[in-house]
């Protein structure tokens, strides 16, 4: 069991004038109306530190928090290996099923809660993220300067993140490039999940053909941009799914719903496919070389 955790927010004008219930009703669609009934009428709903009941009126400016309990997390593999590390920085492998940062139903089976217990005493931040079923290179910062540094080559697309992964028998040419933007698209459970998108923001790809086997290929994939999901939505966007990607299916939409004979959604952090973050290049913070970090990962073909 975890320690439970509290989830602190601002009321907004567009939203003064609902009741509590309605509040997160409307706006938490992970949980039925009766489940948030429950849980206010047991004062795990406050209202600017108050106990409040399912039908007080929200004001702008107010704020809620929901204070949920301690739950058992699911079993994730925890260690991660350690490429590099200096006082600046830190390079690690992670693991395919590890989430990076809190969400989803994980507070303490996280890559940053593993990075919290092992250094205690420093601030040891992702500068980018996997998502839970993408393996392979992640850069931490371990000082402001540091992160500061290495966020800013981020978002001046001076970093180069080189992944690889598996589709399914194709005829694509051994160098081809994806440029489709991504954006968000309406769920009904989550609210929103990213997809392919016309009226999206522009995203980049460049795909290389590795290996191709008889009922497989290995590609490796180059992104110019950091769209959220980017490589399992470029490569469903044009025919052709990860390999036991759970979510994104033929034209880069998601897979939305319930799954079959279960209560549980269709999210992003499903794992089941190959993607690895097999190359990762950037500039040192504090002695400003170009670093690259390379890291293989084996697969059943």
């Amino acid at each position: 069991m975890n320690n439970g955790w509290i989830y602190r927010e601002q009321i907004k004008q567009k939203n003064a004038g609902l009741t509590v219930l309605e509040y997160y009703t409307q706006n938490y669609h992970h949980s039925s109306s009766q489940q948030w009934l429950e849980r206010i009428l047991w004062a795990q709903v406050l209202l600017d530190n108050q106990v409040v009941t399912p039908e007080t009126i929200l004001q702008t400016g107010q704020w809620l928090s929901y204070h949920r309990p301690p739950w058992k997390e699911a079993d994730v593999p925890l260690d991660f290996d350690l490429i590099y590390e200096d006082h600046h920085i830190l390079v690690i492998n992670k693991p395919s099923g590890l989430p990076v940062l809190p969400g989803g139903g994980f507070l303490e089976h996280t890559l940053l809660g593993q990075l919290k217990k092992q250094y205690p005493k420093e601030k040891v931040f992702p500068i980018h993220r996997l998502g839970r079923g993408t393996s392979g290179l992640m850069l931490m910062g371990k000082t402001a300067i540091a992160r500061s540094h290495l966020t800013r080559q981020m978002r001046e697309h001076k970093m180069r993140k080189v992944y690889r992964t598996l589709i399914g028998e194709n005829n694509l040419p051994d160098y081809f490039n994806i440029e489709h933007p991504i954006g968000k698209i309406s769920d009904p459970v989550l609210g929103y999940i990213y997809g392919a998108k016309a009226d999206g923001k522009d995203a980049y790809s460049q795909c290389q053909i590795i290996e191709r086997y008889s009922d497989k290929t290995l590609v490796e994939v180059t992104i110019l941009t950091g769209r959220p999901h980017q490589i399992r939505i470029h490569l469903a966007t044009i025919g052709y799914p990860l390999l036991g990607d759970p979510l994104y299916v033929v034209g880069g939409i998601p897979k939305t719903g319930f799954k079959e004979q279960k209560e549980t959604v269709n999210v992003p952090g499903d794992c089941g496919y190959f993607l690895h973050a097999y190359q990762l290049s950037f500039v040192h913070p504090a002695t400003h070389q170009c670093l690259t970090f390379t890291c293989e990962r084996e697969f059943l073909i």
